[in-house]
């Protein structure tokens, strides 16, 4: 009986802290904020290279169906969030060879944000990723609350870093500048 009481305790709390947590993202606008990193063991140059790829995406982010670049800054998204089919569209706002590329949606679900490459050797790349977001609906909110997001950018990136490492290789390039607007 006391192992019962304990466990709806517990589940009772992290409810109510979930709860707390999803009125407090409503509160702020209802935007996350989330960060994460890489280094993958390649040139500078190559992962750029890559990341410049964006219908390559679907190989190893998790749920994005499909990337079709419009043109240089144009992007349109279709991905599954939450087992519901979205579709999107985004600008590239700034991008700067080997250092950055930084984005924001103008359809669709809300986010933005910039990914930062940095040179650690001749052979080793960090990879900086920061985005703003906006969960819709509660299914969203709550996989927010729960850091599902932050897990699955993670699992993004280690799949990018394998993605490219075991090609050894770009699969494409783009050198072009955007200049922030």
């Amino acid at each position: 009986m006391l192992k019962k009481l304990v466990t709806i305790a517990a589940v009772t709390a992290g409810g109510l802290m979930l709860s707390k947590k999803i009125r407090n993202s409503r509160g702020s606008g209802n935007t996350s904020m989330m960060e994460d990193s890489i280094e993958v063991n390649l040139p500078i140059s190559t992962v750029y290279n890559q990341w410049t790829q964006f219908e390559d995406f679907p190989h190893f982010m998790k749920g994005v169906c499909e990337v079709r670049q419009i043109d240089d800054t144009h992007l349109h998204w279709r991905a599954k969030i939450g087992g519901k089919e979205t579709q999107w569209d985004a600008e590239i706002t700034e991008q700067v060879p080997e250092t950055r590329i930084a984005w924001r949606s103008t359809s669709g679900a809300k986010n933005e944000g910039v990914v930062k490459f940095y040179k650690i050797s001749d052979s080793i790349t960090r990879i900086v990723l920061q985005m703003d977001y906006g969960p819709k609906g509660i299914i969203e909110e709550i996989g927010d609350a729960l850091g599902l997001v932050k897990m699955r950018t993670s699992g993004d990136l280690k799949r990018f870093k394998e993605f490219l490492e075991n090609r050894g290789k770009e699969t494409g390039e783009w050198r072009g500048s955007v200049a922030q607007h």
